[in-house]
């Protein structure tokens, strides 16, 4: 997941501003560029927190926040249980890290999400979002780009069904919360004697 999403992440800040600054080395000052935009990271929790090491490998001095949005399984509408966005907008562009959408709704609920913090800035700039995601089904593309069609998407792989069968909650698979059993110690052969 993280050399997919390092990928990923390498692309989807190829269009950051960059500005000239002085660069100091061990055999003197140099010239180089830095990124000239204040860039926030939001991973959509849990599995987004699997992609933000390789983006704040790609942009060090990212401002992390986190948004929890999940799917209702009867309603299977989003509902959001946490938001750690800052009460002021600090920064320029925002990316959303979302690794598997399926139908789409979590990502426009974290996009609409930003979009409404992003207001307080108007009419400054237009706080920029860039989505993130490294499987998505043909149909939450497709469902993104409709509500949000200034969003640009990098995605990894489109499946054209509704996400490969067996692939499983990435999120679960991330942190061992899958739902099977633990083994006990005395299964490990960890049993002291």
């Amino acid at each position: 997941m993280k050399e997919v999403s390092t990928f990923l992440c390498y692309e989807a800040t190829a269009s950051l501003k960059l500005e000239a600054c002085d660069v100091k080395t061990c055999v003197g000052d140099e010239k180089g560029q830095k990124i000239a935009e204040r860039v926030g990271i939001v991973p959509v929790l849990r599995g987004g927190l699997g992609m933000v090491e390789s983006m704040t490998e790609m942009v060090s001095n990212a401002q992390v926040w986190h948004l929890g949005i999940y799917r209702d399984k009867t309603s299977l509408l989003p509902i959001e249980y946490y938001n750690k966005l800052p009460k002021k907008v600090t920064v320029h562009t925002v990316f959303v890290l979302d690794p598997m959408p399926i139908s789409g709704a979590t990502a426009v609920a974290a996009i609409d999400i930003l979009k409404a913090w992003g207001e307080s800035m108007k009419p400054q700039r237009e706080l920029a979002i860039v989505f993130v995601c490294i499987v998505a089904s043909t149909a939450a593309i497709q469902f993104i780009s409709e509500a949000h069609p200034q969003v640009p998407i990098h995605v990894g792989l489109v499946d054209a069904a509704s996400i490969m069968p067996g692939m499983g909650d990435i999120a679960d698979r991330l942190f061992g919360t899958d739902g099977a059993e633990l083994m006990t110690d005395e299964q490990d052969g960890m049993v002291d004697e």
